[in-house]
């Protein structure tokens, strides 16, 4: 479903990973892990084809992506079912998937309402409800559990199994324990830019020093 095949990734005109190679297949999740700022959403964009790799190869399939970021994406004048039928519309989705994605998120009880009154964690799952709305085979997922509390990872955790029991994919960046036993991890701390390893252990400017 995925192939990364030698890719390296840019941010700000310098890059930031290079040599990243795996595979993702139907009914696997791969959870990328590093610190912060090493590139994990640098490289998560470059997978969903949001800018171009600076060397490599990217196979997927066309239309396959669902990319959920830190933005929930939401009209907050819109209501809860509201919104999720505006995406359901745009991607001629049955609006049977509306109800589906509503119940998956436990949101039913909230359809009625305005994005805008909702809690933080209420908008998060409203976000991740649009992937089962989408249904689009391969979810790249940059940090999906922000904002959530453990219920409610626990409760994503269970789509992304349904998801992956359904033939689909998922990619996701997180530094939370989803209960996903059966993902594989990919550390990608080794595929640093050689020039950012060699700043590494350094300060990279006199402030930093004495930072």
């Amino acid at each position: 479903m995925l192939t990364v095949a030698d890719v390296a990734v840019s941010r700000g005109g310098r890059r930031a990973l290079e040599g990243v190679s795996f595979e993702l297949r139907p009914g696997h999740a791969l959870i990328l892990r590093g610190p912060n700022g090493i590139g994990k959403t640098t490289l998560l964009r470059t997978i969903a084809g949001l800018q171009d790799p600076a060397a490599g190869r990217i196979e997927r399939a066309s239309g396959s992506v669902a990319y959920a970021a830190h933005a929930d994406g939401l009209k907050g004048a819109m209501s809860v079912a509201e919104n999720l039928r505006f995406w359901a519309r745009i991607f001629g989705a049955a609006p049977a998937t509306v109800d589906a994605a509503l119940a998956a998120l436990n949101l039913s009880d909230l359809g009625s309402r305005p994005a805008a009154l909702l809690s933080a964690g209420q908008k998060r799952r409203l976000g991740l409800a649009r992937l089962v709305v989408l249904g689009r085979p391969l979810w790249v997922l940059d940090e999906p559990t922000v904002s959530l509390d453990d219920a409610s990872v626990a409760l994503f955790a269970g789509v992304v199994r349904g998801h992956l029991a359904g033939g689909g994919a998922a990619l996701l960046a997180t530094h939370v324990d989803l209960g996903l036993p059966e993902a594989a991890v990919l550390d990608l701390a080794p595929f640093r830019a050689r020039a950012d390893r060699a700043r590494a252990g350094r300060p990279a400017s006199f402030d930093e020093a004495f930072a």
